[in-house]
């Protein structure tokens, strides 16, 4: 990979950014009804960085997040990433968030103890908050204790973490209250 660069593109659920360097991928913004929103984020989140046509190698994610976001599960476990300048404590979270497998689910708690560090279930979700690719890095797949939804800090929110979830097949459509029907009037007499 060339780089630094970025480029923006649109997906089923907005517009996305990703940034790459001469490494691998270094940002991702996560889809935002605003284009204009997301390119400014992206100046700002990568100043030395220009925009430009992705090479090949990005084109081919770019096209991978937009199958994503439309539908169609993916894994990017084998997309090269830069964490230079990643904490060690991230780095590990980030890396085992990135071996959960498609269509399957950690908590917290989960992660924390597989990284050797048992009760830094916070710890974790804050890491996984400061995550600089989304999607890349699946964030998304790790929950709060019990199943619970835990935070997303991407726009979206909960949400958005959801409906990834029930396009990977880790979630049933009918367990998303979001996604469920609602009980007509009459139903609930």
């Amino acid at each position: 990979m060339s780089g630094p660069g970025f480029v923006i593109f649109e997906t089923a659920l907005g517009a996305c950014a990703m940034a790459w360097s001469a490494s691998g991928v270094c940002g991702v913004r996560f889809p935002h009804p605003d284009r204009g929103a997301v390119a400014a984020e992206a100046r700002r989140a990568w100043p030395q960085a220009r925009l430009l046509e992705p090479p090949s190698e990005v084109a081919a994610i770019v096209a991978d997040v937009r199958a994503l976001t439309a539908g169609e599960p993916r894994d990017f476990g084998d997309v090269a990433i830069d964490l230079s300048g990643v904490p060690d404590f991230q780095r590990r979270v980030y890396d085992l968030a990135r071996a959960i497998p498609c269509g399957q689910t950690l908590t917290y708690g989960d992660v924390a103890a597989r990284i050797g560090a048992p009760g830094a279930a916070r710890a974790v979700g804050e890491a996984l908050g400061r995550n600089p690719v989304p999607i890349l890095v699946p964030c998304h797949r790790v929950l709060a204790a019990g199943g619970r939804r835990g935070g997303f800090s991407a726009p979206g929110g909960v949400a958005a973490k959801m409906r990834l979830l029930q396009i990977e097949g880790a979630l049933a459509l009918e367990r998303l209250p979001l996604f469920a029907p609602q009980a007509s009037s009459a139903s609930r007499k």
